[in-house]
């Protein structure tokens, strides 16, 4: 059984699904691996590193497409790759379902086996291929060190002869993995660190980081069975909305990280809201491509309101692709050692397992 892979677009994507490393534990598995030919060189990673583990090295994405018992990509196929794919192989991949339904749909159609890993449950057996919660946690660190470089002042509190500089203040809203990455970083470089989430348990995720937790009074369960957010009601948001009208004129830098898994990022920052912020300001928005967590938020762009910088988050692992590959490449990894039956020399569609059959997408 042939695992592949092919090349990204890398002017959109520059993560790899396979990395010299998880090839050569693929092949342990009794797999064989084969990607396109400069598969990873961008990354300065070369085709003889995949070759001294045995990895077989094609001219073009479309030998790879034809050959492969099972398709490893970071984003969804493009058309034209469609059209290549082996009838009843398996792709996996990070391939956005909401997004890209109309390509899913015609995949399957193919008879062909497709897996969404943002669709993993949130079990335990399934934290080593949970790539939500690794690229997550990239973005966290990643937004600090971006903030920090546009905001033109400095960060922790300094004591000098000449006077005492204060410490940056920064406002997390949404305090999930990419949230509590955030807090921490921040906390690192000497910031003072506020935030909020809907979900009442993250306050002591929150504190433990040494973060100060804002809270909005509320009765209703906020959280899913999943552990995710669940979309506020108009009347929890009227509160979000008065408590946040406080905490805005105190901060320096906002970081939005707040999403709700296949819907419209929520809207938490009103034009009001973000007016209510001091001239220098930052907002970064994480969930841009998603809609925004912040008025005036454009995916890829930042915006200037009143002197205040609204960065719209896009492609943002494309700032940090080798690291976010070697993570990544892991979780899929471990994906397919989970989906691969050594005794059968075969991969196995277990749909009593969970993982399984929850990452398996069905004709949307």
């Amino acid at each position: 059984m042939i695992v592949g892979s092919i090349k990204e677009d890398i002017t959109l994507e520059k993560r790899v699904s396979i990395t010299p490393e998880t090839a050569k534990n693929i092949i342990g598995l009794g797999l064989k691996v084969c990607v396109e030919k400069n598969y990873a060189t961008h990354l300065g990673i070369k085709d003889d590193e995949f070759k001294n583990f045995g990895v077989e090295i094609k001219e073009n994405s479309n030998e790879i497409i034809n050959y492969s018992d099972l398709l490893v990509k970071v984003s969804c196929p493009k058309k034209n790759e469609i059209n290549g794919l082996k009838q009843k192989s398996i792709l996996i991949g990070m391939l956005n379902p909401s997004k890209n339904k109309d390509d899913i749909n015609n995949i399957i159609k193919k008879n062909i086996n497709v897996f969404s890993l943002e669709l993993l449950p949130r079990i335990t057996r399934a934290q080593s291929m949970d790539v939500l919660s690794s690229q997550s946690n990239l973005a966290g660190y990643r937004a600090v060190v971006d903030c920090i470089f546009e905001f033109e002042k400095a960060v922790p509190m300094m004591m000098t002869a000449a006077g005492t500089v204060p410490a940056a203040k920064v406002l997390v809203i949404g305090a999930g993995v990419a949230g509590l990455q955030a807090i921490a970083t921040a906390k690192r470089l000497g910031a003072v660190v506020s935030a909020t989430d809907v979900r009442a348990a993250s306050k002591e995720q929150v504190e433990s980081l040494g973060g100060k937790f804002l809270t909005v009074d509320q009765e209703e369960n906020m959280e899913t069975s999943g552990g995710y957010a669940k979309e506020a009601s108009e009347d929890y948001k009227k509160k979000q909305a008065a408590m946040m009208r406080d905490a805005l004129k105190k901060n320096d830098i906002v970081i939005c990280t707040a999403l709700i898994p296949g819907k419209t990022a929520p809207r938490i920052l009103t034009e009001d809201l973000v007016k209510l912020m001091r001239p220098g300001s930052i907002i970064y928005d994480l969930a841009a491509e998603q809609g925004g967590n912040s008025a005036y938020s454009d995916a890829g762009k930042t915006n200037i309101v009143e002197g205040i910088k609204i960065i719209g988050v896009k492609s943002l692992m494309n700032r940090l692709p080798l690291t976010a590959s070697s993570l990544y490449a892991k979780n899929l990894f471990s994906f397919i050692r989970n989906l691969y039956s050594k005794e059968k020399k075969d991969f196995n569609i277990n749909l009593e397992d969970e993982i399984i059959s929850k990452t398996l997408i069905k004709e949307i």
